[in-house]
């Protein structure tokens, strides 16, 4: 970095200097604003934070405090240690709860360039949860998609779909968007059901998420309907929780 660069640096960190005379913490304070400008888009996704070292030296407080504070979001998952390369901006997908948008759409909103990994395109006969969730009749036969969803090449999710085949004759078709196709065919749902719950990452799900057996993630199952009410989408999406969070507004 050059000397320039550097003072800039220097000066842009000066509004996160605690203050000495708070009885709050000062790694506590730094920690706290640092979280606003993470979320203001200060930095963005994947970029570096400054090292603890310049953190110290701008903000006269001690490599510990500063370690503390960067510890702290590391801990909320704002923040990602990479060995021997600094920290870094967590990429973090914020979905709200009120809108129903396919996981490319809310990537695209965000500035983030939304990919696919896929694991299988498939046909087969309906299983027993698939003619339930679905309200088919027995030996129907549906489209099978799963695939590691990503967002700058981050792998946010491990995502199951089953789309009846007479909506999708052949799931080869889709090579990105399930929502853009199916859109493109005028079968896009229009509404859907979602229930979310916690569970810990089996051996596959975290070789596949790139994370710890037994971290926790976001489970969620989304049966989407069309217009009519018909049923024509069962999606099981396994979210990593430090990456991805929903968002729900509530008023009385």
């Amino acid at each position: 970095m050059s000397q320039h660069a550097s003072l800039q640096l220097q000066q842009q960190l000066r509004q996160f200097r605690p203050d000495a005379d708070s009885v709050t913490p000062l790694y506590l304070q730094l920690a706290n604003k640092l979280a606003e400008s993470i979320s203001a888009g200060v930095w963005r996704p994947n970029e570096a934070l400054p090292s603890e070292r310049m953190l110290s030296d701008s903000l006269h407080i001690s490599r510990v405090t500063a370690r503390k504070a960067i510890d702290m979001l590391c801990e909320r998952g704002m923040l990602t240690r990479r060995r021997g390369s600094g920290t870094y901006i967590t990429p973090k997908l914020e979905q709200p709860l009120s809108r129903l948008s396919s996981f490319s759409e809310e990537l695209n909103l965000r500035g983030f360039n939304a990919g696919s990994q896929w694991l299988l395109r498939e046909t087969g006969v309906a299983s027993p949860e698939e003619l339930m969730s679905l309200g088919l009749s027995p030996n129907t036969m549906v489209a099978r998609l799963k695939r590691l969803r990503t967002a700058d090449d981050v792998v946010m999710a491990i995502e199951t779909s089953t789309i009846p085949l007479q909506f999708l004759p052949n799931p080869a078709h889709v090579t990105d968007s399930l929502y853009g196709y199916l859109e493109s065919c005028g079968t896009v749902p229009v509404r859907a059901l979602q229930h979310i719950r916690a569970i810990n990452a089996s051996a596959e799900q975290a070789r596949l998420a790139g994370i710890r057996q037994g971290v926790a993630m976001l489970h969620i199952t989304r049966i989407g309907y069309l217009e009519n009410g018909s049923a024509i989408e069962l999606t099981h999406s396994y979210c990593r929780s430090d990456y991805y969070e929903f968002v729900a507004e509530s008023r009385r």
